[in-house]
């Protein structure tokens, strides 16, 4: 005789949208031919459905934080870092207090908050995760965002011994490029800071956050919503998008090229088209959106793809730093000078962003005002946003 355990199905599951929920959830009902029933959330991950991210069905009333060690090749300036993304922080995506970094992602199934604090040996991260399953994902991604596969050995042997920058190298080895969450992100945020203060340009994408941004089901600390999507910003309406007319124009052309998958950005530091896209150079296609000139495109693949020889010579902090240095920081010199620190320009440029800065090289206050040791630089033409530089390097 069979004998039959009854179960109760409390998990609905939806096959029109690929989402399972918990009773109670405040999403939508669905269409009752469209639903599907699991005694628990293991079951509809395993019949191919994900978490629902307002009910977050995998989660309890509180769920544990995941945690992990990670490791690195020492030196290292974990604490610069931290202080170079809390210059930038955006209201509602990102914090930093008490020495640690905190911020949303998007992962493959689902939102998420990472939390890197520096500690002896190695950086703990802290996760939170709409799926469990995103740990490696997101592992991976606070890696990149301290750049802790470098290694420094390597960078101070290619540019140690250089007679621009090699005692500077020397003087902070553990320098490291600091990465980013999201590669959209940053490039609209990019857009965002052209001719702005690093104040300005944060709350203009803490605009962005606070109408367009997906709330959090669960949020931490002052970390309450996911940066808004290509899409959701491609369909604002421009009347709501406080700022200049140019740059308005070049946020919504960017994040619509962006959500039509017209440009694509690939890891691997490079800017690609999506499948069946024009099959000429893609830097061409990015540069050719208004508002974004040659800065823009080496800023996203250093920071957010990964391409440790991008380098920006009309970066205003280059030109500075070069000058701190006793050498001519016009863009032409520049580049010159940068062929020197193939493959690693990158890690090269942080050392000038460092040298233009006093107050990062000796803990001193704000650089003094100075008369220009080269020619004062020449008017921009239309497409080089070298000039949104300097916001970037303070």
């Amino acid at each position: 005789m069979l004998t039959m355990t009854r179960q109760t199905l409390e998990i609905t599951a939806v096959t029109s949208t690929g989402i399972y929920c918990r009773p109670g959830c405040p999403a939508r009902a669905p269409k009752p031919e469209n639903v599907r029933r699991f005694a628990t959330g293991a079951e509809a991950r395993e019949a191919g459905f994900r978490a629902c991210r307002r009910c977050r069905p995998d989660a309890g009333p509180g769920p544990d934080p995941l945690t992990r060690r990670l490791a690195y090749r020492e030196p290292i300036d974990v604490e610069g870092l931290i202080a170079f993304f809390g210059r930038r922080a955006v209201s509602g995506i990102e914090e930093v207090a008490d020495g640690l970094y905190r911020r949303s992602v998007s992962l493959p199934g689902g939102a998420g908050i990472i939390e890197l604090r520096p500690a002896r040996g190695h950086v703990a991260a802290t996760l939170w995760l709409d799926d469990p399953r995103d740990v490696d994902a997101a592992v991976a991604l606070c890696r990149a965002v301290l750049d802790l596969d470098a290694d420094p050995e390597r960078v101070v042997a290619a540019l140690g011994g250089d007679a621009v920058i090699g005692s500077a190298v020397r003087a902070a080895p553990g320098r490291r490029v600091p990465g980013h969450a999201g590669a959209q992100e940053l490039a609209i945020r990019a857009v965002l800071g052209q001719q702005v203060s690093l104040s300005g340009a944060a709350t203009l994408a803490g605009r962005l956050v606070a109408a367009y941004g997906e709330p959090l089901a669960r949020p931490i600390g002052g970390v309450t919503h996911l940066f808004p999507s290509s899409a959701a910003l491609a369909d604002a309406d421009p009347a709501t998008l406080a700022m200049p007319g140019s740059r308005r124009r070049a946020v919504l052309g960017l994040a619509d090229a962006l959500a039509g998958g017209e440009v694509a950005l690939a890891p691997g530091g490079r800017v690609a088209l999506a499948p069946g896209g024009d099959r000429g150079r893609p830097e061409q296609k990015l540069l050719a959106l208004p508002g974004i000139g040659p800065w823009t495109v080496a800023y996203i693949a250093m920071r957010a793809l990964g391409d440790r020889d991008a380098f920006m010579p009309t970066d205003l902090g280059v030109r500075r730093g070069l000058e701190a240095l006793g050498h001519d920081g016009r863009p032409g010199p520049a580049a010159a000078l940068a062929e020197h620190w193939r493959p690693y320009r990158a890690y090269a440029l942080q050392h000038l962003w460092a040298a233009a800065s006093p107050r990062r090289r000796s803990g001193a206050g704000p650089p003094p005002r100075r008369r220009s040791a080269s020619p004062p630089p020449r008017r921009r033409t239309k497409g080089d946003d070298g000039r949104d530089a300097l916001h970037h390097v303070r």
